[in-house]
Formats: C-alpha cells, structure tokens, sequence
C-alpha cells in the first residue's frame, strides 16, 4: 500500500476558552493548525455536536472534527460523522495528548488500547473498534498518577509549548507523508525526528 486512505482526522480536547490553552488541548490545537494550513476555519455543526472543517490535503478530501462534547463523551461526534460520511474506521485518525511522551515528541500509530485516555477510551465505545489510526502528542507527565487530572487540564510552560507546537507542526508533516507514502513511512520519518 503506498498511501494511507485517512478521511477523518479528529483533534481531541474540551471546548470553551477556559481549555482552549490546556494540555488536554492539543489534539484541538493540531487540526486548527492544519485547516489554517488549508485556507480553511471551523464551523459548528449542531447535529454532529463537533465543529468541522473540510480540507483538501496532498489531493484528498479530508473532514476535520473538533468534538463539542468535552473529552469524555468525544466518541459520540466521532461516531456520528463517521457513520453520516460512510467512513471506516481504519480511516479515522484521532489526534491526542499522551502523557508517556515527552513535550515535543509525537508518535503515530495504528490501532491499540486507549491507555487510559478518556477520549479514546469513548472514541472505541462508539466506533465498536480501535482500528483507527492515533496520532500521540508528547506533554510530558506530572510524575504522579495523583497529579494527572490537574496537569492535563493546566497550561503548559512556555517552553513546553513552544516543544509542543514543534511536534504538531512535524506531526501535519507526517500526516502529509502517511496520505502520500503510507503510514509506514510517516511513522519512520516522525519517529527519528
């Protein structure tokens, strides 16, 4: 396969301007980037309970999800869009915080458990299969399971952020390299950044 058929890419997040700058965020932060990218903005679809954004990226007519639910019930905007577009979900790729990295790293894989994470923990329940694709945002972890709630939903350092901002515009860069290459060549070229 030399290309990777991803019609979806959904950032992850809360909404509200009171976690707009939240580590929680950069899933949001990721797909914003890349409709500006695009020449594109965000609308809000009240069916969908997501804001979306139609992109044409390397030639291919991707959707753009922000979901409006809040992280826990993102699953359900997920799943509805999905189901409305026809789209499988090897052809989703959900944009996410990890803890287990490090600020500017990011990992893309396919498949897997949802570690944890709440978000992806919903986006398995309602797509019935964790076959779609991840991409994984390094912010670092508090150092204590006890801290996590706080430090997700707390800004990042200045420093942080600008590695954090390195690491989404390499991961538009594989996202790029996975539509046109394959997800084989994106996770090599991302991974020895």
């Amino acid at each position: 396969m030399t290309s990777t058929d991803i019609k979806i890419i959904v950032g992850l997040g809360n909404p509200g301007s009171k976690y707009e700058p939240t580590r929680h965020n950069v899933g949001f932060w990721t797909v914003e980037q890349l409709a500006d990218s695009c020449g594109e903005s965000f609308s809000m679809e009240a069916r969908f309970n997501a804001e979306l954004s139609r992109v044409f990226l390397c030639g291919k007519d991707i959707r753009l999800i922000k979901p409006q639910t809040f992280m826990n019930n993102s699953g359900q905007a997920i799943g509805e869009v999905s189901r409305y577009f026809r789209v499988e979900p090897e052809q989703i790729l959900v944009v996410h915080d990890e803890l287990d990295i490090a600020p500017g790293t990011a990992k893309l894989k396919k498949g897997g458990g949802h570690g944890g994470h709440n978000g992806l923990r919903d986006a398995v329940a309602h797509l019935n299969s964790k076959d779609f694709l991840r991409l994984r945002i390094g912010i670092g972890h508090p150092g204590n399971s006890k801290q996590v709630t706080g430090y997700v939903l707390g800004n990042p350092s200045k420093e942080e952020y600008a590695e954090i901002h390195k690491s989404i515009s390499d991961s538009i860069e594989a996202i790029k390299i996975a539509i046109e290459q394959g997800l084989e060549k994106a996770m090599h070229w991302l991974h020895s950044r």
